[in-house]
């Protein structure tokens, strides 16, 4: 889980929760992790055309993190695959928001099917 480490810098955890796509961030995810948390973010989610990530367990966040998420948003549709983000921490939502780029954090989802009348 997240913790500190030795050098005093925050620590995060990114988890499988299961052999099917799904993730869980928890802990710092910004400045000071963002690099880290791409970097085993890619290694992960390459194995799978569809991933969810679920964001409840994140205690802070900044923009660097926004980042991190666009980034694999870009990552996703460049090799046809879906992302989906859970518990999108406030902090995240409020930047993305104030930036203009909140759609671009939904557009990493599938379309919804068109239910039939």
């Amino acid at each position: 889980m997240a913790r500190t480490r030795t050098d005093g810098m925050p620590d995060f955890d990114l988890q499988a929760l299961g052999a099917d796509g799904r993730y869980r961030l928890a802990g710092h995810f910004g400045f000071e992790t963002a690099s880290a948390v791409l970097a085993r973010g890619n290694a992960e989610f390459a194995r799978y055309p569809h991933v969810e990530l679920d964001l409840s367990g994140v205690t802070a966040a900044d923009s660097a993190g926004l980042a991190v998420l666009l980034a694999w948003v870009e990552r996703a549709r460049k090799r046809g695959g879906t992302l989906r983000y859970t518990g999108l921490p406030r902090q995240i939502a409020s930047i993305a928001a104030i930036s203009d780029v909140a759609a671009l954090l939904r557009g990493a989802e599938p379309p919804a099917k068109a239910s039939a009348a």
